[in-house]
């Protein structure tokens, strides 16, 4: 039986003894409902940190800023609802926006391959810890700067006993990278350096399964940008970097009159607000090296801007662990009810649910990939980052898990994975590791017997 049959199957016992309760038959239902939907990603984080920009840039168009928790999943046509309303779908200044001022929550609909695997949920600034995680199954974390208030926030949401136990599936996101060292031509480089030092803080690393820096601008115009601008960008790549450079200090410079080139003020301004000055530097700069078609700039744009290791993360991290995110979100709604309205025959329930959290290998899995990543368990001779790999770090493909860097034969990966079991069942019983240093090289043997399982015979 897998962990989403078990968890299926206790939520069917506890409709059974909550039969009698309208609002927790319904709470339960809708956690059933869940585990056939897409992955739910919220994208959260303080006020100007940009998270509606990532949403824009993940989904592949431009969306104005709702100010309500706005829900975005895929859908045939565009269109927008407020409860069992139908809203209008605008386009303003070249942005889709959905005209519903004063609704607290929006569903928007929209036809995009990003929105096939999961539901982007944008919340707004301040909103709770319980907001935020209570309806998602996994986080965007976005700040421009990490600070105390950030730690907090994260720290919070792993105070719940099923968080603890199942830790939270988090990718902290070092958003509005370009502005990160003045804006200079290299502040990507600086802000993905930033990310990885970050990646190896104590009070960080057990918070988040992996941090990015991404320029927000930057990612959403690398998937939208237009012909027009295509051209009014190789038309400043095609002056000499000598009469452009002063121009591109300020954006007051940029749309001056005393300009170089023949492009309209309302072109050089529609162009910084939207690639920002920063990336009208980069564009250009690209543009000079070689980079000379809107295809060839698209790619480098969203390699550079940081998008592209952003989806790889929500697709080791979340979509690529889809069962397991989705059992742990049931057992927390199902938490909830038991702790709402406790009865006598609740208690198996209880019971239920903590032999579930900590006898499934899925939960094991994360609980060692967050205590290698965090340091609490260290392995020697630099078998942390084998194990790390092994149980899932780098993605739950078996030939990822394995560390093939090519497509194997069946007999290949057979093979490969019959030597790292047995290379890890003499780790699990070597006298020399410690007690907590066996019991992690347990729960790798288990992966490896698992890769070996789900292997064609």
């Amino acid at each position: 039986m897998t962990l989403e049959d078990e968890v299926w199957a206790l939520l069917e016992d506890a409709l059974s003894v909550y039969r009698d309760s309208p609002r927790a038959v319904a709470w339960l239902r809708g956690h059933q409902a869940r585990f056939g939907e897409p992955i739910r990603v919220a994208v959260a984080g303080s006020a100007r940190s940009g998270k509606s920009t990532v949403v824009s840039a993940l989904i592949g168009e431009e969306f104005a800023p709702t100010g309500a928790t706005t829900w975005y999943q895929d859908g045939p046509q565009p269109k927008a609802h407020v409860g069992q309303y139908e809203v209008p779908v605008l386009r303003r200044d070249g942005k889709a926006f959905v005209d519903a001022p004063d609704a607290e929550r929006v569903v928007v609909e929209w036809p995009s391959r990003s929105l096939r695997d999961l539901t982007l949920i944008d919340t707004p600034a301040g909103a709770p810890v319980e907001h935020v995680y209570g309806e998602a199954d996994a986080v965007l974390y976005l700040t421009r700067h990490l600070h105390t208030s950030d730690v907090q926030f994260l720290q919070t949401a792993h105070d719940h006993p099923v968080a603890r136990v199942a830790p939270v599936n988090t990718v902290l996101v070092l958003a509005r990278a370009d502005e990160i060292g003045g804006g200079r031509i290299d502040a990507l480089s600086s802000a993905k350096q930033i990310a990885r030092r970050y990646r190896r803080e104590a009070t960080v690393t057990p918070l988040c399964q992996n941090v990015v820096a991404v320029a927000g601008l930057l990612a959403v115009a690398a998937r939208t940008i237009r012909p027009d601008e295509f051209a009014a960008l190789a038309a400043l790549a095609s002056l000499p970097r000598t009469e452009l450079d002063d121009h591109l200090l300020s954006t007051d410079r940029f749309v001056s009159e005393d300009f170089p080139v023949r492009l309209d003020p309302a072109v050089r301004r529609a162009l910084v607000d939207r690639y920002g000055i920063f990336g009208v530097r980069l564009t250009t700069t690209l543009i000079r090296q070689g980079f000379d078609t809107q295809v060839k700039l698209t790619g480098q744009l969203v390699q550079r801007s940081g998008l592209g290791e952003l989806r790889d993360s929500i697709g080791i991290y979340f979509t690529e662990r889809r069962e397991v995110l989705k059992a742990r979100a049931a057992l927390l709604g199902l938490d909830v009810v038991l702790r709402a309205e406790p009865r006598p025959p609740a208690l198996g329930l209880s019971a239920a649910v903590e032999r579930i959290l900590a006898s499934a290998h899925d939960f094991r899995e994360l609980r060692l990939l967050a205590a290698l990543q965090g340091g609490r368990t260290r392995l020697p001779n630099n078998l942390d980052t084998e194990a790390s790999r092994l149980v899932g770090g780098l993605g739950t493909n078996p030939v990822i898990r394995l560390g093939m860097d090519y497509e194997p034969t069946e007999g290949e990966l057979r093979h490969t994975a019959l030597n790292t079991l047995g290379r890890w069942r003499d780790h699990a019983a070597d006298p020399t590791l410690d007690h907590s240093q066996r019991r992690a090289a347990t729960i790798v043997v288990r992966s490896c017997e698992a890769i070996l399982t789900n292997l064609p015979t």
